[in-house]
């Protein structure tokens, strides 16, 4: 033990300890733990925090007559929200004539543009001279 504490305190085991410890290196892991966490917040968390937010902006914008996908894949119109929910988060859904589903706001994926089309007026091309 007494060889131990001697050696521990003489200057060549000191130097010999400082040459093997790679002060350096230390640091530069702090270094790279720090660049993972931050490639990590840049890849992952604020990505998933902008989609959290956009779909709590889409249900917050639900509006009746907006026509909507719900997350089960069906697609339908929003008529009603339901007034025995005092929060407000249960909605009426249009599926089809006379179909009618309860769905939770939650469950909107999202809201589904429509394109009123002008009615196409085909022109008859063909000449009745022959005739």
């Amino acid at each position: 033990m007494a060889t131990l504490v001697a050696m521990s305190l003489s200057p060549t085991a000191l130097l010999a300890a400082e040459k093997s410890s790679g002060g350096g290196s230390a640091i530069f892991q702090l270094f790279f733990f720090g660049l993972i966490f931050v490639a990590m917040y840049f890849l992952l968390i604020r990505p998933q925090r902008r989609r959290a937010k956009e779909a709590q902006e889409l249900v917050r914008a639900v509006q009746i007559g907006d026509q909507v996908q719900l997350s089960s894949g069906l697609i339908g119109f929003v008529t009603d929200f339901d007034k025995e929910d005092q929060a407000g988060d249960v909605v009426w859904v249009d599926l089809a004539d006379g179909v009618e589903v309860r769905a939770m706001r939650s469950a909107i994926v999202r809201r589904i543009e429509v394109r009123e089309e002008t009615p196409v007026v085909e022109s008859d091309n063909s000449d009745d001279s022959d005739k």
